[in-house]
């Protein structure tokens, strides 16, 4: 309890120290960043507290990348064949570009401790289950093989065990008895891309 407490004044310390001034937030992303395309959408809102500056990924083939050329928005390609080296070199760049705020986006690596502690507070991660349900891959299979009435998505801080920081929301999805894995990623998906928004509106109290 202590710990989120200390997650929740850091955040709001955040809000404080940059004013009216959106809050300058990166997205880690792998794959085809349709998470990444709703909150670069979001940030455009006079409404959103956030500014994306910048978008990192660990596969140069990621389609999300796409959306720095069209959004203009900075972007960062890591190797992560030496993973120390690399998170020191992404944290210099994001320190550098002043980031306040982490957003994991389908990133498929996993943070250390060092990283996470550098930005402590300040990452986000939308995971696709109801947590503290199905942490880790294959969420929709194991939903279904588990005959779960129903699943969903949650948007959490990120902490270094493995999808286990505070909840921020969750948004719930029904399980059809004809369900696919492939048709329920659809159906959460879809309600992750309101989510998101949704929970860094609400860390922000607005």
């Amino acid at each position: 309890m202590e710990k989120f407490r200390k997650e929740k004044i850091e955040l709001d310390l955040m809000v404080k120290s940059t004013g009216s001034k959106k809050i300058k937030t990166a997205v880690f992303i792998s794959g085809t960043g349709s998470n990444l395309k709703s909150l670069i959408k979001f940030s455009r809102l006079k409404k959103s507290p956030v500014s994306i500056e910048m978008i990192v990924s660990d596969n140069r083939k990621a389609k999300g990348l796409n959306f720095a050329k069209i959004f203009k928005i900075k972007k960062k390609i890591f190797s992560y064949k030496q993973k120390k080296f690399v998170e020191k070199k992404i944290i210099f760049e994001l320190k550098k570009k002043k980031i306040k705020l982490i957003c994991l986006a389908g990133f498929m690596r996993i943070l250390s401790k060092f990283f996470i502690n550098n930005f402590e507070g300040k990452i986000l991660n939308i995971h696709p289950s109801l947590l503290p349900k199905f942490k880790g891959l294959n969420t929709h299979e194991r939903a279904l093989r588990n005959k779960e009435k129903y699943s969903g998505c949650t948007v959490h801080l990120v902490s270094a065990k493995l999808d286990s920081g505070k909840i921020i929301l969750q948004k719930k999805v029904r399980i059809n008895k004809q369900e696919t894995a492939k048709s329920l990623a659809k159906k959460v998906l879809a309600q992750e891309h309101k989510l998101y928004p949704r929970a860094i509106l609400k860390i922000f109290n607005l």
